[in-house]
């Protein structure tokens, strides 16, 4: 072990120099331990106190290589040495004594290199100096390397996502048509009936949805007279499409049975109880005599049918009544209408009405539509009105809009 006592940091600059010199080490490891050391001895010696410098050598183990062991020993009454993240350079343990330890790892055993006199303090400062700036240069080079695999990464991610993004593309267009053609399969055929017109539009409350609870049924029962269901299911999607589904069907069965239309809301739930507890859903049932213009219609909680005359009156054709799933369950009563040639009877569901959360305010807007577009042809009107009526949406739901009129 050698100790000496330094009070200058250039003599322990030129010390610890030396030491390097004489273990042979790499010259920026050489710079990191001066000024290491000169650093952390750097408050005690410009406070006019001394430092004592120390070291040590491990020969070789079983790795090939030694160990030098720099020690400073601090005066006991010193100014605050540096924090930690202020001396980057080598890793450096402090002892409870005021001691530092650095720790370097030695290619060979001292005294196998060149004698430390032959050195000026210029030459191995010019030394340690290239020896940061190969360091350095090397780093910028590795940079350099690193941005160029970067650029070539994100080039790639860049087309891996446009290619992610196009055949997401090609997923929602098939996905479209899959959910159109679901639609499509859903809606009773087209109805051609002499002396009697008839258009419907339909949308459900997303996108990602073909259908919801909104559905109807048409179909002419043997007299010749024309039977429109209007259902509106608890809830979106496919479960309340599922619960429209089962009510339109029993309402079919029952019409074509021969059962008046004043029954049909609270037969229905009177069949369905047994059969599926949760369903639940409101309903407009509407007789058409094509011959004749005569109308009745049976209510089920559902909003109630518009009616816009040739000449532009109109009004709401109100009848009472609980839907299937509520209580007390059928309408109150049959309300009754007569259509002329030009009238126009609007059926649909609350979607329309209720975009806005005001049902009163919805089906002003919806008379006042319904007048404004009723010269139009007939398979055009529907989607007009739900035009009108879905201009700032508040409250997406499942839209459904019938016109029926004598030409």
């Amino acid at each position: 072990m050698n100790s000496d006592t330094f009070h200058t940091p250039a003599a322990l600059r030129r010390a610890v120099r030396s030491i390097a010199l004489a273990h042979r080490l790499p010259a920026d490891d050489r710079a990191r331990l001066v000024l290491s050391v000169s650093e952390a001895a750097a408050p005690s010696l410009n406070a006019g106190r001394h430092v004592v410098l120390t070291h040590t050598y491990e020969p070789a183990d079983g790795d090939g290589c030694g160990r030098l062991t720099v020690t400073l020993r601090l005066p006991r009454r010193t100014p605050a040495a540096p924090r930690a993240e202020k001396r980057p350079l080598l890793p450096v343990e402090i002892t409870a004594d005021h001691r530092m330890l650095w720790r370097v790892p030695t290619p060979a055993a001292p005294g196998h290199g060149p004698p430390t006199d032959v050195y000026s303090d210029h030459v191995l400062v010019e030394e340690e100096l290239r020896a940061a700036l190969d360091r350095t240069d090397g780093l910028a080079a590795e940079h350099r390397k690193l941005k160029h695999e970067l650029a070539e990464t994100n080039s790639g991610v860049l087309a891996l996502y446009v290619q992610l993004e196009e055949r997401d593309e090609e997923l929602r267009r098939a996905h479209g048509r899959t959910l159109r053609a679901l639609e499509d399969a859903l809606r009773p055929p087209p109805l051609h009936v002499d002396g009697l017109e008839m258009a419907v539009h339909y949308a459900p409350a997303g996108d990602d949805d073909p259908t919801g609870g909104d559905l109807y049924d048409w179909f002419a029962l043997p007299d010749g007279t024309i039977h429109i269901t209007v259902v509106d299911a608890l809830g979106h999607g496919v479960t309340s499409t599922r619960t429209a589904l089962t009510v339109t069907h029993a309402v079919r069965t029952l019409a074509l049975e021969g059962h008046p239309v004043g029954s049909i809301v609270a037969r229905t739930d009177s069949i369905l109880a047994p059969l599926a507890h949760s369903v639940m859903a409101t309903l407009l049932l509407t007789r058409v005599n094509p011959s004749t213009g005569e109308v009745g219609l049976a209510n089920g909680s559902h909003p109630p049918a518009l009616l816009v005359r040739a000449d532009g009156t109109a009004g709401y054709l109100e009848a009472r009544g609980r839907g299937v799933g509520y209580p007390l369950p059928g309408s109150e009563r049959v309300v009754t209408a007569t259509l002329r040639p030009g009238d126009l009877l609007v059926l649909y569901t609350d979607g329309l009405t209720e975009s806005r959360r005001d049902t009163y305010e919805g089906e002003s807007r919806l008379l006042r539509s319904a007048r404004r577009h009723r010269g139009r042809p007939t398979d055009q009107i529907p989607a007009a009105i739900a035009r009108d009526m879905l201009t700032d949406v508040l409250h997406k739901d499942d839209t459904l809009a019938i016109a029926v009129r004598l030409p």
